[in-house]
């Protein structure tokens, strides 16, 4: 007989319920902040976006899908010239190595095609979990897990829907019997646009949250802005020299 499920786990599921409308309707466009047009493309700018930005992942990515068109044109460039194609992204020497290596397997094991399965794509070279959740949900509507970057750690913790501070692996499976299934990929969205634009790492915008009245943290970050006020309107005015 399976067990009941836990006070905290209903509390999660419900607090998930009433934050994810919410969100929902805060990021109505919500989606994957990296251009691409092909599975291909999307693993090949996940790959580039560790350690770097979105932004400048699609400004490189711009010309490198013009020069790169398939899996055998990553697989045949050198070394040397992948990685001056992808410099601006850093830890260039590995991400070319990797994106050579991925497309040699897709060239032959696969095909060329990018696989479908969440085994098959992290057996490429570069690609995790992580990336392959990016992958699954997006260029497949394929929801199999879900995507946990920094935002979504962060959000999660704050809300109160996960119990590891950093450990992306856990994280996702503490999210996953909370949030529909159809929505696993969405969810990941719209954490990273609420995390973008309200929920920041430092000074989070708790006052003008639409989710404040279900986030745990919350109250503590808006105690915490009113203390450190109240101490610097108690400090005396400075005082000047004269100066003769």
């Amino acid at each position: 007989m399976p067990r009941p499920p836990s006070k905290k786990l209903l509390a999660r599921q419900a607090r998930v319920a009433a934050v994810l409308p919410i969100l929902k309707a805060t990021y109505p466009h919500a989606r994957c902040s990296l251009d691409y047009r092909t599975p291909l493309q999307l693993l090949v700018a996940t790959i580039l976006s560790a350690q770097c930005t979105d932004e400048r992942v699609n400004l490189v990515t711009k010309g490198l899908f013009r020069k790169y068109k398939s899996a055998a044109d990553y697989a045949a460039a050198s070394q040397e010239q992948l990685e001056r194609d992808i410099q601006s992204t850093g830890f260039f020497r590995n991400k070319a190595k990797s994106l050579r290596g991925m497309a040699a397997a897709l060239v032959e094991q696969h095909g060329g095609k990018v696989p479908e399965t969440m085994e098959e794509l992290t057996h490429l070279a570069g690609v995790g979990r992580k990336t392959a959740n990016v992958v699954l949900g997006n260029a497949f509507g394929k929801n199999v897990g879900i995507t946990v970057d920094t935002h979504v750690t962060r959000v999660a913790n704050r809300l109160g829907l996960t119990d590891h501070a950093s450990d992306a692996a856990k994280i996702e499976q503490d999210l996953m019997p909370l949030i529909p299934r159809d929505d696993w990929a969405l969810w990941s969205h719209l954490l990273i646009h609420h995390g973008r634009a309200i929920c920041t790492a430092r000074n989070p915008a708790c006052e003008r949250c639409p989710l404040l009245p279900h986030c745990p943290a919350g109250p503590k970050f808006i105690a915490a802005a009113s203390s450190r006020n109240r101490r610097v309107s108690d400090l005396p005015p400075s005082h000047t020299r004269d100066r003769r």
